[in-house]
């Protein structure tokens, strides 16, 4: 494990007969000597497996990443080795819909607003009404686990759910509240838009000025997927213009590889923009992460490998 992940993760791979070495606080060389000696790896964002790292790990039979985004593995060339990857969205998916409904809900109701007023002893009653959700098209972008599980929390609220995602037919008895559609009816009816997408070639920026631009109405953007899916400066002209109501950003294209740490003093005009904007919020890459599913994260991650390689 060269990061660290819920002890459940070890303790059921030991139990399954597997040894666990614990690497989470070796330093780059130190891995780079010792893949030789390893059939597993296990991360969630520390550390890049690129080319260098597989060829030096001669024995690796698997990749464990503990989350949903495998970018940080090259997948093609580990496939091309006969090494199986596994993620684990299955761990973090309620969390990240529970996150995206908070930040909208937030949005929507001026909680942002109004807590922060009634801190400084302001009383805005009419100012700080908010809107319901009931009467919004809510657009969601993938249909994957975390994409499916937002549309199950969004079901008692009464927006409407439409979903694009090409690579998917969804299940109509086990989702008759949401209506798959085409990106040209994205375009015209959404009122809030929400990405679940990995990032790939065709996903980055994504979100874009000519994107922007065909919406029909002002849309509020959440991105609870990855940074580099929207367009930054694109965003923040589509708020100056009008297109954009507001937004939603738990993740930023200006994240460093790893997620944790953000150099605020480098950031570009445009973050400092959507930072202090009334109608942006933004949290540090948290959507993903509660107590709960740092064990179910772990927890998932481990069956995945035990069921493979049928060890009891």
């Amino acid at each position: 494990m060269i990061d660290t992940l819920h002890e459940v993760f070890a303790t059921r791979l030991l139990s399954a007969g597997f040894a666990c070495v614990d690497a989470s606080i070796w330093t780059k060389e130190e891995i780079m000597n010792q893949l030789h000696e390893y059939e597993g790896l296990a991360l969630r964002s520390r550390f890049k497996i690129t080319r260098e790292e597989i060829d030096a790990a001669t024995k690796l039979k698997f990749i464990a990443r503990a989350g949903a985004g495998l970018e940080n593995i090259d997948t093609q060339y580990a496939k091309s080795k006969n090494i199986v990857y596994f993620n684990s969205p299955e761990g973090n998916r309620d969390s990240v819909a529970e996150h995206a409904l908070g930040m909208l809900l937030m949005l929507l109701h001026k909680l942002n607003i109004a807590r922060a007023e009634v801190q400084h002893n302001i009383w805005n009653r009419k100012s700080n009404w908010g809107n319901e959700l009931g009467d919004k098209t809510m657009a969601l972008i993938g249909f994957g686990n975390m994409g499916s599980t937002f549309a199950k929390k969004l079901q008692s609220l009464s927006c409407k759910i439409i979903a694009y995602d090409p690579y998917i037919t969804i299940d109509n008895n086990l989702f008759p509240f949401v209506t798959q559609v085409e990106m040209g009816e994205v375009f015209e009816h959404a009122d809030i838009v929400s990405l679940h997408t990995p990032l790939t070639a065709e996903t980055t920026h994504l979100i874009n000025d000519d994107y922007i631009r065909r919406f029909a109405k002002a849309i509020v953007l959440i991105n609870t997927a990855r940074g580099k899916n929207v367009d930054t400066d694109a965003l923040t002209k589509g708020i100056e213009s009008g297109k954009v109501a507001g937004a939603c950003l738990d993740v930023l294209e200006f994240e460093p590889v790893t997620f944790e740490q953000m150099n605020f003093d480098q950031l570009p005009p445009s973050f400092k923009y959507l930072q202090s904007h009334p109608q942006v919020i933004i949290t540090p890459h948290i959507a993903g992460w509660t107590h709960q599913s740092n064990f179910k994260i772990a927890d998932v991650l481990a069956t995945k490998i035990i069921n493979h390689f049928s060890i009891k």
